[in-house]
């Protein structure tokens, strides 16, 4: 009984991830960019966002904010690590449109405000809204499909579970 009370707690293993976006989600393989559809980052989904708002899709800590502000890394609490990569080729905005609400370190639960973004710039300036959402370290966990297609809804759309070896 004590052991049980006092003992250590088991790991999180799996988690769900909700979308980070309210838009469309489809699957990698339509992203028109062939590192992401062809997963050389790792699996994922991707989001053709309707809104530019992106909120964290689990709970954890940010481990990335590029200085262009475009794409942020979370670790969750399971060890998978997200990374959200808003638009393609946007990069090369330097930041134009973007403006984030976290820094590396912070800690973040689903539905935490992320970055906004200004889709009309994206649209004009960029080759493309689509946003992939990358699981990087794939490797280390076990197979996943998504589990929402079409419209989400940010922090609230469930879009995949996802189980760490």
């Amino acid at each position: 009984m004590l052991k049980k009370l006092f003992g250590k707690k088991e790991p999180v293993k799996t988690i769900q991830l909700y979308s980070p976006l309210t838009g469309n989600a489809v699957s990698l393989e339509k992203v028109p960019d062939p590192v992401f559809s062809e997963k050389m980052m790792g699996d994922g989904l991707a989001i053709e966002p309707s809104e530019g708002i992106a909120v964290s899709p689990v709970d954890g800590e940010i481990i990335q904010v590029f200085p262009t502000k475009h794409a942020i890394g979370i670790r969750a609490k399971n060890g998978a690590e997200i990374l959200i990569h808003i638009g393609l080729e946007t990069v090369s905005l330097n930041g134009e449109g973007f403006e984030a609400f976290v820094s590396e370190g912070d800690k973040v639960k689903v539905g935490d405000k992320l970055v906004s973004f200004d889709l009309e710039i994206i649209k004009t300036k960029a080759k493309s809204t689509v946003t992939p959402i990358i699981i990087t370290n794939t490797d280390q966990a076990m197979p996943f499909e998504m589990s929402a297609t079409g419209h989400v809804e940010r922090g609230t759309s469930q879009v995949l579970e996802l189980t760490m070896k």
